[in-house]
């Protein structure tokens, strides 16, 4: 496993969120300095494993670093990928070519903080008085050349720590509510699992260890475990359908994706069984639909893959989809429980 695939713990994300939380507020009331704000996000992109976020933000800090032959192309990259980029146009021959800034956050904040002073001491002192505006300062005559380029240079540096502040404040924002939606499913998920672990020891005492044995194949990095991850997902739905509605020789109108069709109702007909259990305990055509077309897609996707598993292949299915697998599973039979 790669160090960029390592999912970030629990307590990682718990106090990720809690420090997301903080840093918008130093951003939004303008608490800290920035450079400062930015070693805190940094910490931010380490509990969360964002490697290229962390690398960027060294860099935001310390500045990005050069060599005898210009910059590295790993570092170029992630300084485009900053918004560093700017297209730099020669003074005589009008040729254009595409740069990157290197400053430091702190570079920048040092060049603002000392321009005032700066223009303070480039006055001219033999005629104070017989100063003009420039930018809002007022300036002398005999040095106007050299405070308005103190005056660029500051200005330049200003735009450039409002993008980096922006940089900072968009990648904090956008992981402080992804991680607030992922404490939200997580809730979710941790309620509907509880309500059917519950009902499932009692009904359905098998499925609680084919449960416990699809989570550990899941742990694994080997795609065969992730295959036969889904493959107990299909046991957990024919034992689903055995306790809900036996196998029987009976043939029973079934609404299916196609229609109102008379299907077969035996041992291996498991989804057919299901879906006539949901019609007959359900008063709801929209619930039925929509438990009958989860357990169709559900059920199909899962098919697919034990019958590539059992031709002998185990990789026809990644560890996501296996996860995403396992979770409809545990939904579907949440929703079928529900019934009972």
């Amino acid at each position: 496993m790669s160090a960029e695939s390592i999912p970030p713990t629990q307590q990682a994300i718990a106090e990720a969120l809690a420090l997301t939380a903080e840093i918008l507020a130093n951003l939004e009331l303008a608490q800290l300095p920035l450079s400062n704000i930015a070693l805190k996000t940094s910490r931010v992109a380490r509990l969360l494993n964002d490697f290229d976020m962390l690398k960027i933000l060294e860099y935001e800090v310390s500045g990005y670093p050069t060599t005898s032959t210009g910059v590295a192309p790993e570092v170029w990259k992630l300084a485009l990928k900053a918004g560093r980029g700017f297209v730099y146009t020669e003074i005589i021959t009008k040729k254009k070519s595409e740069r990157i800034y290197i400053d430091s956050i702190d570079s920048l904040e040092d060049t603002i903080r000392t321009t005032e002073a700066a223009l303070a001491a480039a006055r001219d002192p033999e005629n104070p008085g017989a100063g003009r505006k420039f930018m809002g300062t007022e300036l002398a005559p005999g040095n106007s050349v050299e405070r308005g380029v103190r005056l660029s240079a500051s200005q330049e540096a200003a735009q450039r720590l409002a993008s980096r502040r922006n940089l900072i404040y968009q990648y904090v924002q956008r992981k402080h509510y992804e991680l607030k939606f992922s404490g939200i499913a997580d809730d979710v998920f941790s309620r509907t699992r509880e309500r059917v672990d519950t009902t499932i020891g009692e009904i359905l005492p098998d499925a609680v260890r084919r449960f416990t044995a699809v989570y550990d194949n899941l742990r694994s990095e080997n795609p065969e475990d992730w295959s036969n991850a889904v493959h107990s997902c299909r046991r957990i739905l024919t034992d689903l359908a055995d306790a809900v509605f036996p196998p029987t020789n009976d043939q029973r109108e079934v609404k299916t994706e196609s229609g109102i069709k008379l299907v077969k109702l035996g041992k291996e007909n498991y989804i057919n069984r299901i879906l006539a259990f949901v019609e007959e305990r359900s008063n709801s055509e929209r619930f039925q639909d929509v438990v009958g077309s989860h357990i169709n897609f559900v059920a199909k996707r899962i098919e697919s893959i034990v019958l590539a598993v059992n031709k002998g292949t185990h990789d026809v299915v990644t560890k996501q989809e296996a996860e995403r697998y396992v979770v409809y599973t545990y939904l579907l039979v949440g929703d079928i429980l529900s019934l009972l």
